[in-house]
C-alpha cells in the first residue's frame, strides 16, 4: 500500500488514531514559548496544531493525508480555533527561509533532507520541538515504524538539526497513551532546539 492510502485508511477509522489531545512533551514545552507562526509537520489529525492554536499561535498543519487534515479541521472547529492545512508529501514541501517561529516534529520519521528544509524555515530565535522513537522502540512494539532505518538516534537529531542550541536533548523510556496506536512503555528521543539570533 502506498503511504497516502495507508494514512488515509488509518485516519478514516472511527477512533482518533493518536487521540485528540496534544502530545505530552509538546504541551510541556509549548507553554513556555511566545505565540507566533507555527508549522506542524506530519500532523495527521491535528491534535498538536489545534492545541498550539489554542495558545494563540498561527498554525499550519502539514500532512500527506487529506483524510487526516479533514479530521484536523473538524477538531479545530470543535475547539473554536482556526488552523491552516497544507496537504502535500513532505519530500515535496517548499518552505520559505526564515518563515516560521516554531517547527513541531512529533513522530515524524522521515529522511534528513526534510529536517534541513525545516531548519532553514526557522527564524532566528525560533524553536524546534521534536519527539521521535529510537531503535530501542522495536522490541517494545508500542508504536512507531517497524524498521530501524526510520527510527532516530539522539546523535542524528544533533547532526541533522545542526546549528540549533539545544535546550533539551535526551533519550528516555516513558509511558505513552495516545489513542489506539501509541500505547505503552516507549523508547524516545525528546528535543527542544533554538535557532541562534543574529549578533
Amino acid at each position: 500500500m502506498d503511504p497516502r492510502r495507508f494514512w488515509d485508511s488509518r485516519y478514516a477509522e472511527a477512533d482518533w488514531a493518536y487521540g485528540c489531545e496534544p502530545n505530552d512533551f509538546l504541551r510541556e514545552q509549548a507553554q513556555q514559548l511566545q505565540a507566533g507562526e507555527a508549522l506542524c509537520l506530519a500532523e495527521g489529525q491535528g491534535r498538536n496544531a489545534v492545541y498550539l492554536a489554542s495558545l494563540g499561535h498561527r498554525v499550519t498543519a502539514q500532512d500527506l493525508s487529506p483524510v487526516g487534515l479533514e479530521r484536523a479541521e473538524q477538531l479545530a472547529h470543535q475547539r473554536g480555533v482556526t488552523i491552516e492545512c497544507l496537504c502535500c508529501d513532505l519530500n515535496d514541501l517548499q518552505l520559505e527561509a526564515e518563515s516560521t517561529d516554531l517547527v513541531v516534529a512529533i513522530w515524524m520519521h522521515l529522511p534528513a533532507d526534510v529536517h534541513a528544509k525545516a531548519l532553514r524555515a526557522l527564524r532566528p530565535g525560533g524553536h524546534l520541538i521534536l519527539e521521535a522513537y529510537t531503535p530501542r522502540q522495536l522490541p517494545l512494539g508500542t508504536g512507531g515504524p517497524p524498521t530501524a532505518e526510520l527510527l532516530i538516534e539522539p546523535d542524528q537529531v544533533r547532526t541533522e538539526w545542526q546549528g540549533l542550541d539545544w535546550l533539551v536533548l535526551r533519550e528516555q523510556e516513558r509511558w505513552i497513551e495516545e489513542g489506539p496506536y501509541h500505547r505503552g512503555q516507549s523508547a524516545v528521543v525528546q528535543a527542544v532546539g533554538r535557532k541562534p539570533r543574529r549578533s
